[in-house]
């Protein structure tokens, strides 16, 4: 690592600037003095444990930045490569997330024109490394142990298992439609499970969110399903996923930061066993499916054919093997019920997967 740096990152409640602001309390930690260029305006209101005295260092840090920083000083920025042409720095190490497999010419030309570009798991690496970018590197995140943590806390009463499906709405990438109907079809209006859905996307209209939601569900009641607004705290996030015994992904990651946080805390979860996924989840702490194909990820409305960002395909699933998963699942509850236990193996991922490691990892590749 450089003696000295600068950070150019997101601050703010959404999952960029959720790591962002954990890169940033591990160097608080530290004792270190980059100089901070925020992404945006900063917003901190998310966090947990917020002290006066770390609020004050991100003021100092971005107070110092126009005053001292040289275009000479190394920086590592937080950012969509979309957007990371630019740079504060001569030398700039970029950390992404990529969730396609068909890099464009322009995300090409952005990442050979950055110094490093690290992204979180080997999937996108590869798929660089086999478009000819030989400066790509792979950085895992880390356990967000400020906002995150198991609450030992009961929710019902009558037995239910209830399932968690986060993260913001997208039909095609995430397969929100697919999943919420597939669990419908086979648990729908049975008192025994609950299916909570934690997947407002704060870039649609809230009218377009409630259409949505229509869409997917039906014209049929459906009783033992609920859509959540935004949670704007950590600490109100962290209940929803507390309150939930499984965790459903079938979606092309970069990471996925609910899926990851709730086997940190215990829960079980049914992942589709591709790209970030395949850096923390195996058949020990989660019950693992296999894609089935994959299908052109453009859905008109995050993802567009014909542009110069986020082109190509997406993973999908077969239905049945999602379901037969689903119950893999609610056997591994009712064990643990019974034992009264967690999820032991997704507990050790806090210990794996360390906010600290994390950060050393960041800064040793900033040159």
């Amino acid at each position: 690592m450089s003696e000295k740096f600068a950070l150019h990152l997101p601050i703010n409640p959404v999952s960029f600037g959720q790591v962002s602001t954990l890169i940033l309390r591990e160097i608080f930690n530290k004792k270190l003095n980059p100089c901070l260029f925020p992404i945006g305006n900063v917003d901190l209101a998310s966090q947990s444990g917020m002290t006066q005295e770390f609020a004050q260092w991100i003021q100092s840090c971005i107070n110092r930045a126009v005053k001292e920083h040289k275009r000479s000083t190394p920086i590592l920025k937080l950012w969509h490569l979309n957007g990371s042409l630019e740079s504060f720095s001569d030398k700039q190490t970029l950390f992404s997330f990529y969730e396609c497999d068909s890099p464009t010419q322009e995300e090409l030309n952005i990442v050979k024109n950055n110094t490093k570009v690290i992204f979180s798991n080997d999937y996108s690496v590869n798929t660089f490394k086999d478009f000819g970018c030989d400066n790509v590197k792979k950085v895992t995140l880390g356990f967000d142990k400020y906002n995150f943590k198991d609450l030992n806390k009961k929710y019902f009463n009558d037995g239910r298992i209830s399932f968690g499906f986060y993260g913001k709405a997208e039909l095609t990438r995430k397969r929100s439609a697919k999943v919420i109907q597939d669990w419908i079809k086979e648990f729908g209006n049975n008192p025994k499970y609950f299916l909570n859905c934690a997947i407002w996307n704060l870039f649609l209209q809230p009218e377009q969110q409630k259409q949505m939601y229509q869409q997917i569900v039906g014209p049929n009641r459906i009783g033992n399903i609920q859509f959540l607004n935004f949670q704007p705290q950590n600490e109100l996030y962290n209940d929803v996923l507390n309150s939930n015994d499984i965790c459903l992904s079938m979606a092309t990651e970069g990471w996925d930061l609910p899926l990851f946080q709730s086997l940190c805390i215990g829960k079980e979860a049914v992942v589709l066993n591709c790209a970030g996924h395949k850096e923390y989840c195996d058949d020990l702490n989660s019950v693992m499916i296999a894609p089935s194909a994959k299908i052109p990820i453009y859905d008109n409305m995050f993802f567009h054919p014909n542009q110069p960002f986020n082109q190509g395909n997406c993973y999908d699933y077969d239905s049945k093997s999602f379901i037969d998963g689903c119950y893999k699942a609610i056997e591994r509850v009712e064990a643990s019920r019974k034992n009264n236990t967690k999820n032991l193996e997704g507990l050790k991922l806090q210990e794996k997967f360390t906010s600290e490691k994390m950060v050393d990892e960041l800064l040793s590749e900033v040159v």
